[in-house]
């Protein structure tokens, strides 16, 4: 029997791979610049949709009940994951990315497994026994090691993160990307299924208290694979960015956390300069 087929519907294709990522929160000011600067390096993201390439993302962040990977990102643990699931728009007909993502030291390794719409179950996370024809067997394997992980620290559904990216790729490299990240808002979820979404209760992440900034600002980060081109180092340096740790997930919880009447920590998130970007 030949392996189903997915829709054509291929985010970079980086099922797996290892990579350099860097983010930055930089003032809205900067991006039509920013955008001139790189234009003559990359191509717009053939998912995107109008003047500027740009697409709507929603994940499902998952985590423990003491929300120990939070924690994990919050101390800067060397080596740490995340568990999520990720759509694009809002009509229910793109596939559903299962995703690990790992940082080991400075590496991002991200395994993944791509579910059409309609194998995407609930059930394939609460009750895992429950049969689905995979594309291959390493897709296969990424999602027992996704249901593995979730069971051993006993992670579920803990809030829904929705943003517009605009995405650009490198025009030569194999693989080099830039994302603009605006409009980041979240909700508490206890579900895994991204119809069940409240449309009262977003709440922004990018909020000058949010973004950790003194000024409106986007996220923009820069991947590349073990070679970081010349052109988006140029983009750092011409631009004086300084690269943070910031992750739209912690921030948010973050944010929950204020609204519970606690502080932040001067731990998490904290911005410094880097040699590589």
């Amino acid at each position: 029997m030949q392996p189903k087929r997915v829709p054509a519907f291929n985010f970079g294709d980086d099922r797996r791979i290892e990579r350099h990522e860097a983010k930055y929160v930089v003032p809205y000011v900067l991006l039509p610049e920013i955008r001139r600067a790189l234009s003559p390096y990359v191509i717009p993201d053939k998912h995107g949709v109008g003047e500027f390439p740009r697409y709507l993302v929603r994940t499902i962040q998952l985590d423990s009940r003491d929300l120990s990977l939070h924690y994990a990102k919050e101390v800067e643990k060397l080596n740490r994951f995340k568990l999520r699931i990720r759509t694009y728009g809002t009509d229910g007909k793109a596939p559903y990315f299962v995703e690990i993502k790992r940082k080991i030291g400075e590496v991002i390794v991200k395994s993944r497994t791509i579910l059409s719409a309609k194998d995407y179950d609930t059930e394939l996370f609460t009750n895992p026994r429950k049969y689905v024809s995979f594309n291959n067997e390493k897709e296969h394997m990424n999602y027992l090691d996704f249901v593995r992980l979730t069971q051993q620290i006993g992670a579920q559904p803990v809030l829904m993160i929705q943003y517009n990216r605009e995405s650009y790729m490198g025009k030569v490299e194999d693989y080099a990307r830039v994302t603009f990240d605006t409009d980041i808002r979240y909700q508490m979820t206890s579900s895994y299924d991204f119809s069940k979404v409240n449309g009262r209760k977003w709440r922004h992440v990018d909020t000058c208290t949010g973004l950790r900034s003194d000024y409106p600002a986007f996220v923009l980060e820069l991947k590349s694979k073990m070679g970081i081109p010349r052109w988006l180092m140029d983009i750092v340096r011409n631009f004086n960015l300084v690269r943070t740790g910031f992750c739209k997930y912690s921030a948010a919880l973050r944010l929950e956390s204020l609204s519970a009447g606690f502080q932040y920590s001067d731990t998490g998130e904290n911005c410094t300069p880097d040699s590589k970007w």
